[in-house]
């Protein structure tokens, strides 16, 4: 008989974004004719720039033709895609990089999930606190996570508070981990980490032996100049990290699907007597296995991101999402709420009112104020007491958002 890998049945009932969608469907039938206004789930509202269909047009024509046709591509991705990755996102920042570092993939969330592919069962794990759930989920599913406690962590996951009472900066923990996660600009928080702060986790990682799996995802809504966008603009860093990047909000390719993963030829790992391997090649084993590569049509899409008219378009787009974010601070601000994020990333992590919970809390904005948002505590225990909203949908409605909550309030 076959046999189920029962750490699957470890994980809740529903991931978090189901459960928002039962809430919000309840809502749609028990209120018909209400409109609501969605600033939970991160997906973006503004279509792809005309560089970006323009290339994907003149990609699909040259399948038409036996000429030009491509059939499967390089599990790796296209050359010409990432010579642009390499000479736009690292080299202008002074990080040299190969070719055969970089790799293409359909999205920063499939690779964070299937890099534990790599990675021995029982690596200890360290997550900042709140996080992105598909971190917990995949490595709950890979076996690392061990069991849920009845305060919601898991029994042999290492847990790094970033709350407001530590400005939402993680402080190195007493315990030694092998492998820690880092978001920044954070999902779901939208808080940033210094040069500084992200030199003192590489020099952890270095003198612990760590793996840091890097998700820079959001780098692009980075304003500060002196914000780090590539945890590789840290001394040593090629030899502790792996980095993931994504065209999905940058560009608008949530639908069409993009991203990749830089696994520098430095970053090893042991096997149980001691012999240190390439991750690199390991990596470039598992795509080569499990994936047939992204498709040559988004690849010339993407590739199109870093053309002038590209990047011209992009920047509007960015600058588009980032001032719905300073709306929605300044509005909730102006009613006496508490804002963190919003600066150097589309999201806001809003503290609820009154100590309600965050379910609580979603619930009354969703049923008195008929805004959508997403409860902080979905994100990991510290964020009980937040409330996540995205800068990702149209400017009416942001308005329109603001305006309901200050009634409401």
């Amino acid at each position: 008989m076959a046999l189920v890998n029962e750490h699957f049945l470890k994980l809740p009932g529903s991931y978090l974004f189901s459960d928002i969608a039962k809430k919000v469907n309840t809502f749609k039938v028990t209120h018909p004719g209400k409109d609501l206004i969605r600033l939970g789930i991160g997906d973006v509202t503004q279509p792809l720039t005309p560089a970006v269909i323009k290339a994907m047009h003149v990609a699909v024509d040259e399948m038409t033709s036996k000429d030009t046709f491509r059939g499967y591509g390089p599990e790796q991705g296209y050359d010409f895609l990432i010579d642009e990755v390499i000479k736009h996102d690292f080299a202008s920042r002074g990080i040299q990089l190969e070719r055969s570092e970089v790799f293409i993939s359909d999205g920063a969330k499939s690779d964070t999930g299937n890099i534990g592919d790599i990675l021995r069962h029982d690596n200890t794990i360290g997550v900042t606190d709140p996080i992105y759930p598909v971190y917990i989920d995949s490595n709950v599913m890979g076996g690392r996570s061990g069991e849920l406690q009845e305060d919601g962590k898991w029994s042999n996951v290492v847990y790094i508070p970033c709350i407001s009472e530590n400005d939402f900066i993680p402080q190195i923990p007493e315990k030694r981990i092998d492998i820690l996660y880092l978001c920044y600009p954070n999902n779901p928080t939208g808080t940033t980490l210094s040069k500084a702060e992200l030199k003192k986790w590489v020099n952890y990682a270095l003198a612990n032996d760590t793996l840091i799996l890097f998700d820079a995802a959001y780098e692009a809504y980075i304003q500060d100049p002196e914000i780090p966008h590539s945890i590789y603009e840290i001394k040593g860093a090629r030899k502790c990290a792996i980095e993931f990047k994504s065209f999905s909000k940058t560009a608008g390719f949530t639908g069409i699907r993009c991203g990749y993963t830089i696994v520098p030829k430095e970053v090893t790992a042991a096997t149980l007597s001691g012999e240190r391997v390439s991750l690199n090649k390991l990596w470039n084993r598992r795509q080569s296995t499990k994936f047939n590569g992204t498709s040559y049509i988004t690849q010339r899409a993407a590739q199109a991101v870093y053309s002038p008219e590209g990047q011209k378009e992009i920047k509007e787009i960015i600058d588009y999402y980032m001032t719905n974010a300073r709306i929605m601070k300044e509005g909730l601000e102006s009613i006496g709420l508490q804002v963190y994020g919003g600066d150097n990333a589309p999201y806001l992590w809003v503290k609820t009112l009154d100590g309600l919970s965050s379910w609580k809390f979603f619930d009354q904005l969703l049923y008195e104020a008929n805004v959508v948002g997403t409860p902080g505590v979905g994100f990991g225990p510290s964020g009980e007491g937040y409330l996540r909203l995205t800068a990702f949908g149209n400017r009416e409605d942001c308005l329109e958002a603001m305006k309901r909550i200050k009634k409401w309030i």
